[in-house]
């Protein structure tokens, strides 16, 4: 695969397409053990070795990021009012990378930011049916009904119900009136956890995305921390 030497060096978050351009020119990059200073130099990331301040590099096409979005972020890449997920990974601004999926602004948890289109279409394809599990905290007493309901496809309004749901009730707090729970859903309609609860009269009041397929949020990151994934949770998504 040829590309530029300019994206490659960005794609591997060398810097921004300026800064890679100002070391290229610098001539602190080498191709084939040869200095190269020009950002349009085509290279062939199979077979042409490249390195950066001796620093051999090894290209990967495809990356991927997980990140504990914090409310009050978008998951958009770019945005006028708000302070986007990909504002919180400064490295990757610019590039095209994007959020699989979309949390609510108020909504935390895993989200997966790569720049893999085919794997996004993947994940986010109703046909492929990849679970998504939330726990939320809810006003209102969520009983076994509830459980029967979400497994029998909830109705929020539109030509078919909601397809049939996983709902666990974690706990119970008869004394605030509020429910913790777990729900597997495998669908991405607007709202529609919110919109479920709603339907059968309880409200959500806090929502996290724990999982998405095979991958976990890790625990340990904090809201607005992320990191890369790991070659065994790229096994299992890819």
């Amino acid at each position: 695969m040829k590309i530029r030497l300019d994206k490659y060096l960005s794609d591997m978050n060398c810097g921004t397409r300026s800064e890679v351009k100002k070391m290229i020119r610098q001539g602190l990059v080498c191709v084939d053990q040869k200095i190269i200073k020009s950002p349009e130099y085509k290279v062939d990331t199979e077979i042409q070795n490249i390195s950066v301040q001796g620093k051999l590099l090894s290209y990967e096409k495809y990356r991927y990021y997980m990140l504990y979005k914090p409310a009050g972020v978008v998951s958009a890449t770019t945005d006028r009012r708000d302070q986007t997920v990909l504002d919180l990974i400064p490295e990757l601004k610019g590039q095209d990378y994007f959020p699989v999926g979309r949390l609510d602004k108020d909504t935390v948890g895993l989200l997966l930011i790569t720049n893999d289109g085919p794997l996004a279409h993947r994940l986010l394809s109703p046909a492929h049916h990849v679970d998504k599990i939330y726990e939320a905290k809810i006003q209102g007493m969520a009983d076994q009904t509830d459980i029967e309901k979400f497994a029998a496809g909830v109705e929020i309004g539109e030509k078919k119900p909601c397809a049939p749901a996983k709902l666990q009730i974690l706990s119970v707090d008869e004394k605030t009136q509020t429910s913790y729970i777990s729900l597997t859903i495998h669908e991405g309609k607007f709202h529609q956890v919110k919109r479920m609860f709603h339907a059968l009269g309880k409200e959500v009041t806090f929502l996290k995305r724990v999982q998405m397929a095979e991958l976990s949020l890790d625990e340990t990151l904090k809201p607005g921390e992320y990191r890369e994934l790991t070659e065994e949770e790229k096994k299992k998504l890819c």
